[in-house]
C-alpha cells in the first residue's frame, strides 16, 4: 500500500492555530444540516420511483422501455445538472445555486405531481434531475469549504448521509402508502408530493446561511470572507485561514491559469481530473444504484411476493442510513484510500456470493430469497461504510480553488452518465442474463476499480484545502512510498 512521506503530511497544518469549540462550532452546524437538505432532496427523489414505478406504469400504460425511460430521464438529466451546477457555482457563488437548486426541485416535484401524461412526466423527471445533479457538485464543496480541515471529512460527508437517509424516508413512505391507500388510483403522486417540503425548507434556510468564505476570497471580497470566517472559527483561527487561502489565490492570480486552461497546461491538474472521473465511475459500477433504483425488482426476481419485496426493501435503506453513521465516524480517521479499499474489496466478495447464491439455491427454495436479502444488505452496508460518503468528500476536497467546480462537475457528469446507463439497461441485464450473471459481471468491473485505487489515487485526508492545491499543482500529491 502506498502513503504520503511523513514530513509530506505533517507540513501544512502545523501553521493554523488549533480548532476550538464555542458559539462558531454551532454555527457550523446550522449551515450543514440546511445545506443537507439538497442531500435529502437527492436521496428522496432518487429512491421514490423504486415503490411508485409499479402503480404510475399502471396508471399512465408505461412499458418496461418507458419504465427505463422515466427511471434514467433523471439520471441523465443529473449528469447535465453536476456540470452546468459546477460551473454555475464558479461563477455566481455557491449559495445562490443552492438557492436556485431549491427552486428546481419545488417545480420539478410539482410537475411530476400533476403530470396527465408520460412526456410531461419526463420533463419533470428532468427538472428534478436537474436539481438532484446540481445538489450533488455544489453542496458538498460548499461544505468542504466552510468546514476547518481537522473535520472536513465528517463535515462534507454530511451530504451523502442525507441522501441515504432522503432515500430512507423514500422506502418508507412507499411502503406505507403503498399499503395503506394503495387502492386509491394515483397513488404514486402522494409518494413524489412528499419532496415539496424539504425543497421549501432549503430555500428559506439557505437565504440565511453565508456564501462560501474561498469563493469570496477568489472573487476578491476579502472583507466578505473574513465576517463569515469569523462566523465558523475562533477569531485567530479565521484570520489564519484567511492569510492561507489569500496565498494561494494571490499566487493563481499571478500565474494566469485558471480552469480549463490551467488544467490542459499542467499534466498534474489532468491526472486529478482523470482520478477524479475513475473514481466517480468506479463508484457507480459497483451497481449500488440499480439496488437502490430496482431494489424491488431484484427482490421479486430472488423470489419475494410484489408486496413483499415492497417491505423487504426497507432493509437496504435502514443498513444504508446505518453504514452512513459509521462511516462519517469513520472519515476523519481513516486514511481515504484505506476506506476505498477495504469498501471495494467487501462490495466485490459481496457481488461474487450473490452470484454463487441465486445460482446454487433452486428457484423453488422458501431459503433463496432471505439469503439474497441478507447478501444485499451486507452489499449497500459495506458500500455506504466505506466507498460512498468517502467518495463524495474527496470529490470536494481534491481540487484546487481555480478548478473545483469544473473539477467536481466533470467528475460527477461522468458518475451520472454510468449511473444512466445502468439505470436505464439494469432490467435487461437481469432479464438478459438473471440475477447470477449481473451479479457476476459487477463483481469482475469491482476487481478492476480495486486495482485503480491502490495503483492511482493518492491520499489527501489531514491536510488544508490550499496545502492540498499546492501538492496537485506541483504533483508532490503523487509522490509516494511503498512499503
Amino acid at each position: 500500500m502506498s502513503s504520503h512521506p511523513a514530513a509530506h503530511r505533517s507540513s501544512a497544518p502545523s501553521t493554523l492555530p488549533p480548532l476550538t469549540s464555542g458559539p462558531h462550532t454551532r454555527r457550523l452546524g446550522l449551515v450543514a444540516l440546511v445545506a443537507t437538505f439538497g442531500g435529502l432532496l437527492f436521496g428522496y427523489d432518487t429512491g421514490v420511483i423504486n415503490g411508485a414505478l409499479s402503480p404510475m406504469s399502471a396508471e399512465l400504460g408505461l412499458t418496461a422501455f418507458t419504465e427505463g425511460v422515466v427511471t434514467s430521464s433523471l439520471v441523465f438529466a443529473a449528469a447535465l445538472g453536476a456540470m452546468g451546477g459546477g460551473r454555475l457555482s464558479d461563477g455566481w457563488g455557491r449559495r445562490r445555486t443552492i438557492i436556485l437548486l431549491a427552486v428546481l426541485f419545488f417545480v420539478g416535484t410539482l410537475t411530476v405531481v400533476f403530470t396527465p401524461n408520460f412526456a410531461v412526466l419526463v420533463i419533470g423527471r428532468v427538472l428534478l434531475g436537474l436539481a438532484v445533479g446540481g445538489a450533488s457538485t455544489v453542496v458538498p464543496v460548499f461544505l468542504a469549504e466552510l468546514a476547518p480541515y481537522e473535520i472536513r471529512g465528517s463535515v462534507a460527508g454530511r451530504n451523502e448521509l442525507a441522501i441515504v437517509v432522503g432515500q430512507l424516508a423514500a422506502f418508507v413512505v412507499n411502503a406505507i402508502i403503498g399499503n395503506v391507500y394503495g387502492h386509491i388510483e394515483g397513488v404514486w403522486r402522494i409518494m413524489f408530493a412528499i419532496c415539496a417540503l424539504p425543497a421549501i425548507a432549503l430555500f428559506f434556510g439557505m437565504l440565511r446561511m453565508p456564501e462560501s468564505p474561498r469563493w469570496l476570497v477568489e472573487k476578491g471580497r476579502h472583507e466578505d470572507a473574513l465576517s463569515v470566517l469569523r462566523t465558523v472559527r475562533s477569531e485567530d483561527r479565521a484570520r489564519a485561514e484567511l492569510a492561507d487561502v489569500e496565498h494561494v489565490a494571490k499566487e493563481e492570480l499571478e500565474s494566469h491559469q485558471i480552469g480549463w486552461r490551467a488544467i490542459f497546461s499542467n499534466r498534474n491538474l489532468l491526472r486529478i481530473l482523470l482520478i477524479g472521473i475513475g473514481l466517480g465511475v468506479a463508484q457507480q459500477l459497483t451497481g449500488i444504484n440499480s439496488i437502490m433504483y430496482y431494489g424491488q425488482t431484484v427482490l421479486k426476481e430472488s423470489g419475494f411476493s410484489e408486496s413483499g419485496a415492497l417491505i423487504a426493501n426497507i432493509a437496504p435503506g435502514v443498513i444504508a442510513v446505518v453504514g452512513g453513521v459509521i462511516g462519517l465516524s469513520l472519515m476523519d480517521r481513516l486514511d481515504r484510500r484505506r476506506t476505498f479499499i477495504t469498501g471495494l474489496s467487501l462490495t466485490t466478495v459481496c457481488h461474487v456470493l450473490i452470484g454463487v447464491a441465486s445460482m446454487a439455491l433452486p428457484a423453488d427454495s422458501p431459503a433463496r430469497p432471505f439469503v439474497i436479502l441478507f447478501l444485499v444488505v451486507a452489499f449497500v452496508g459495506s458500500m455506504q461504510t466505506f466507498l460512498n460518503i468517502a467518495v463524495w468528500v474527496y470529490l470536494s476536497e481534491v481540487f484546487p480553488l481555480h478548478m473545483r467546480g469544473i473539477g467536481t462537475g466533470v467528475s460527477i457528469f461522468m458518475l451520472w452518465v454510468v449511473n444512466g446507463f445502468l439505470s436505464l439497461y439494469f432490467p435487461s441485464l437481469v432479464q438478459a442474463t438473471g440475477i447470477t450473471g449481473t451479479f457476476f459481471l459487477f463483481a469482475a468491473v469491482g476487481a478492476l476499480a480495486l486495482l485503480f485505487v491502490i495503483t492511482q489515487v493518492p491520499e489527501t485526508r489531514g491536510r488544508t484545502l490550499e496545502a492540498l492545491e499546492e501538492d496537485v499543482t506541483t504533483g508532490a500529491i503523487y509522490v509516494v512510498t511503498r512499503k
